[in-house]
């Protein structure tokens, strides 16, 4: 009868070992398993977000420049949080069972350790149900923080751009190629960084970064021209030149000097120049620039000017405050045909336009001429245009007719050259004076009626040796937009300086959002978590 009574003391123990250590350890189990779970969960997420490392620098031929945080990398570091966490809960699980099936139901003690063995099995599979209601809070604080982040961020980029976009309309910018061979109206310059001259071509708030872009180098560059973009060393997009600094800040207005060979316009172009130096402040953008403008300046005063070149005039480039002036001085030959007059792709960009007229060059003035005025034309070695200049104008007229606008013009400057040796002519009489009458009487009457009928501003004037600064900046600042007064502003400020950041480090916004990102969802889940148990509580 022995075997019964140890039967009964069998059953007897399996029965207070289920009514009173099962529950208990079942309950134990599936608390452990979930906090177990959200720990090795944090401690891989601290792991990965933590440390100021564990980001790839952009790869070479793609833009220099690492994207948002919250647009690439975020989802990368959840990933590998993931791919951390699951792994470690998986592999802590598969050794506790190992363990305990091991320990306690190796021998003759699972006869009586079986309860407690099924206890914590069971309770391991029931802590799945927890365990994934815990995971969707988890991932949905995890999404909410990076989900409002994101928002945030767009938001700002959005009122950025916009802002950007909405002052340049305001301001009328235009930005433009100064040089020959490329003469592009640019939207959007690349910009060289400052540390290891890499070009950046999408440098403005987009999912590179709203306020700043951070380049493979660790270099933060503003992103605007609000933020200081202009800083940056620009270049042309289509022909990868330097671009004058200011460019986006202040409107380009490139000013073509029209007017056939010998018609006097190297000769405006030092004079204006030098008024402009002298009375608005203006500066030069380029020293090549500066050089050649002392070497014009001297032959104007020797009176032996060179000949323009029959290339394609680079842009001589003036920083004038509000403005940077973009003075074309092409050969004359350039406007004799119309493919020539093609070839000169900034009269697509600008809105103003001077036209130098040589008055010996007109029909009625040579028909009109006297010996008495020929003979003070050869004593001031005169040598006329060859090109009827209303020849020239037609010619322009057609090539701006192709743009969208028509080629309409705010403002036009008529400048009639060599005004010292026109008033000492009987058929110059009256010329300083009223020169838009005089052009009429001399034949011009449709070039001064056409160009009063296309609603355009149209101022007329003489220019001649020795030249009237005060006159020619003025007609210059008017033609331009300038309100004349005397530049107050300072160049384009000091070079942006970017802080350096040690190599193999990732963006400091990296690891400051990254930190955030692990406080804000660690307190979430906390939250959540509390929240759940205590909905359970009150339920139960």
């Amino acid at each position: 009868m022995w075997w019964l009574v140890l039967a009964g003391f069998w059953l007897l123990a399996m029965w207070a070992a289920f009514a009173f250590v099962f529950p208990v350890v079942f309950a134990v189990t599936v608390a452990v398993a979930v906090l177990g779970a959200l720990g090795a969960y944090f401690t891989t997420a601290a792991r990965v977000l933590l440390p100021d490392r564990g980001v790839r620098a952009p790869p070479e031929g793609a833009e220099p420049a690492y994207r948002h945080y919250l647009v690439s990398q975020v989802w990368q570091d959840w990933w590998s949080v993931l791919s951390g966490a699951v792994p470690l809960v998986d592999g802590r699980v598969r050794r506790l069972v190992r363990a305990l099936t091991r320990l306690l139901m190796s021998d003759e003690r699972r006869y009586v350790l079986f309860p407690l063995w099924l206890a914590v099995m069971a309770g391991l599979l029931a802590a799945l149900l927890p365990l994934t209601v815990v995971a969707l809070l988890v991932t949905a604080a995890y999404l909410v923080t990076v989900v409002t982040g994101l928002l945030a961020w767009l938001a700002f980029a959005g009122v950025l751009r916009g802002l950007e976009q909405s002052v340049m309309l305001l301001r009328r910018i235009l930005q433009a190629c100064p040089y020959p061979g490329c003469y592009a109206r640019i939207d959007r310059p690349v910009y060289a960084c400052p540390s290891c001259g890499a070009r950046h071509r999408a440098l403005r708030p987009d999912r590179n970064g709203a306020f700043r872009h951070v380049c493979r180098c660790g270099a933060r560059l503003p992103t605007t021209i609000l933020l200081g973009r202009h800083r940056l060393r620009a270049l042309c997009p289509h022909c990868g030149r330097t671009l004058p600094g200011k460019i986006g800040k202040v409107r380009v207005e490139p000013v073509p000097l029209v007017g056939g060979p010998d018609a006097g316009k190297t000769t405006f172009l030092a004079v204006a120049v030098d008024a402009l130096r002298e009375t608005a402040g203006a500066r030069f953008v380029d020293q090549g620039d500066e050089q050649t403008f002392l070497r014009l300046r001297d032959q104007l005063a020797a009176g032996t000017m060179t000949k323009t070149g029959t290339q394609l005039p680079k842009a001589v480039m003036l920083d004038v405050s509000a403005r940077i002036l973009y003075l074309f001085d092409p050969s004359g030959e350039h406007y004799t045909g119309a493919s020539r007059v093609e070839a000169m792709g900034y009269l697509a960009h600008g809105e103003a336009m001077v036209l130098l007229i040589d008055p010996f060059a007109l029909p009625a003035v040579q028909d009109s001429l006297v010996p008495a005025d020929r003979d003070v034309l050869t004593a001031g070695g005169v040598v006329p245009s060859r090109e009827d200049p209303a020849d020239t104008v037609h010619r322009v007229r057609n090539e701006l007719s192709t743009r969208a606008d028509g080629g309409r013009q705010r403002r036009i400057a008529v400048v009639v050259t060599k005004g010292d040796l026109l008033d000492r002519t009987t058929t110059g009489q009256g010329a300083s004076e009223d020169p838009r009458a005089w052009l009429t009487t001399m034949g011009m009457g449709n070039l001064v009626r056409d160009l009063s009928n296309r609603g355009s501003e149209v101022r007329y004037t003489t220019s001649g040796l020795p030249p009237k600064p005060d006159e020619i900046a003025g007609l210059l600042t008017w033609l331009t937009g300038l309100n004349g007064e005397r530049r107050a502003d300072g160049a384009a400020g000091e070079p942006w300086r970017p802080r350096a950041r040690p190599e193999g480090r990732p963006p400091l916004s990296y690891t400051v959002v990254r930190r955030l990102l692990f406080a804000a969802s660690a307190l979430l889940s906390a939250g959540a978590v509390a929240a759940a148990i205590l909905w359970l509580t009150a339920r139960s």
